[in-house]
């Protein structure tokens, strides 16, 4: 099937002239490594929002071994586990917050200026040419574009 001149990316996922391949991977693998941080990031929040709400369950724990005459362990439940903090002094909302201030911040700072130095802000290059690569042109469910 023939190719019509617009059947291509859109212009903000077109390489720059004089862009080399080395650039392109180099800016793709950046990009996949941002989007595995991202996945941790969201395992963090699990973490974070899981502790709390167990935090929380121990109230009832405690509560029924009370109930149940376990005196002894639900005291020592209430006062050397609940609200205790999961890091040496630390929450996990202080953990989401140093890890999104810090190494988060930092990952997407600096990827954002791979991209704005390297190709002019423009993201998911190598994923766009892969598409090209890989999709027929001109059938339908294949376009190159919305």
């Amino acid at each position: 099937m023939s190719r019509s001149a617009t059947d291509g990316p859109g212009e903000a996922h077109r390489r720059p002239a004089g862009v080399s391949d080395k650039t392109v991977e180099a800016l793709g693998k950046l990009s996949e490594a941002l989007e595995t941080v991202e996945r941790a990031r969201g395992r963090l929040y699990d973490l974070h929002q899981l502790i709390g709400h167990a935090d929380f369950m121990l109230d009832e724990a405690v509560d029924l071994l009370r109930a149940a005459g376990h005196d002894d362990l639900a005291e020592r439940v209430g006062t050397e586990l609940l609200g205790r903090n999961v890091i040496e002094g630390r929450w996990t909302f202080q953990l989401v917050e140093e890890f999104d201030d810090g190494y988060y911040a930092l990952f997407r700072e600096l990827d954002r200026t791979a991209r704005e130095q390297l190709v002019g802000g423009r993201r998911h290059l190598y994923e766009a040419e892969m598409k090209e690569r890989r999709r027929t042109h001109g059938r339908p469910g294949h376009e190159a574009t919305p």
